[in-house]
């Protein structure tokens, strides 16, 4: 990885780390143990794709219209449901797509839907932030809930899984298949309301970043 990449990469990776103990177990954000978090984070980000990392360095928008996949997901409590359905339910959107063994990248952008989720606080009941699978042959509902309550997931945060199919479905209406899981990139999508278009955010964003990002979306007439 480029000695420029990684400090670009380093400087906004610490902004992530923005309240100590918010998720146990992926990043710890006081004193000396927050270098060796970073540290820990960044080794197994280099061992899993030094070449998605050097290009999660630098944020990347753009507006798209997205086609929803007629297909079925099965949510972290164990329900079937419509993805089109649960997306169209007249709230915001703000989707990820992770898997719970990932050791890097999942983790990073859990922690930042955490403290998003945090900051938006009364007015996060208008918002659905929505993490799908794409290891959906180990990522059982209950080993997604508990992933969930690792990065303290509210009411309004929803996992999914669901058959192979139907998750490689989605990640391809949404243009984040990459082939296989270890070489998924960060990509956050975010609408304001349903039959609008989508922001695409590819990258690290930081909670500051994603909270200006929905403000600035929701606020567009």
């Amino acid at each position: 990885m480029p000695r420029k990449a990684s400090r670009i990469e380093a400087k906004r990776l610490a902004a992530l780390c923005t309240r100590p103990g918010l998720a146990a177990g992926a990043l710890v954000c006081s004193g000396s143990f927050a270098l060796a978090a970073f540290a820990g984070a960044m080794d197994g980000a280099m061992t899993e794709s030094a070449d998605n990392h050097h290009e999660a360095a630098v944020i990347s928008r753009s507006t798209i219209a997205y086609e929803t996949p007629a297909v079925r997901l099965v949510r972290d409590d164990g329900k079937s449901v419509w993805l089109a359905r649960e997306m169209d339910d007249g709230r915001a959107v703000v989707l990820n797509f992770i898997f719970t063994s990932c050791s890097s990248i999942c983790p990073l952008v859990s922690q930042t839907f955490a403290e998003f989720q945090r900051r938006l606080g009364p007015e996060g009941r208008g918002v659905h932030l929505m993490s799908i699978s794409i290891d959906p042959e180990q990522d059982t509902p209950a080993r997604l809930a508990a992933y969930a309550h690792r990065f303290h997931a509210g009411p309004q945060w929803q996992y999914y899984t669901g058959t192979l199919a139907a998750s490689l479905a989605a990640q391809r209406a949404f243009d984040v298949y990459r082939g296989e899981k270890m070489s998924h990139t960060p990509v956050t999508l975010m609408r304001a309301a349903p039959g609008e278009p989508w922001l695409r955010i590819e990258g690290f964003v930081t909670p500051d970043e994603l909270m200006d990002d929905y403000q600035k979306l929701v606020a567009s007439p």
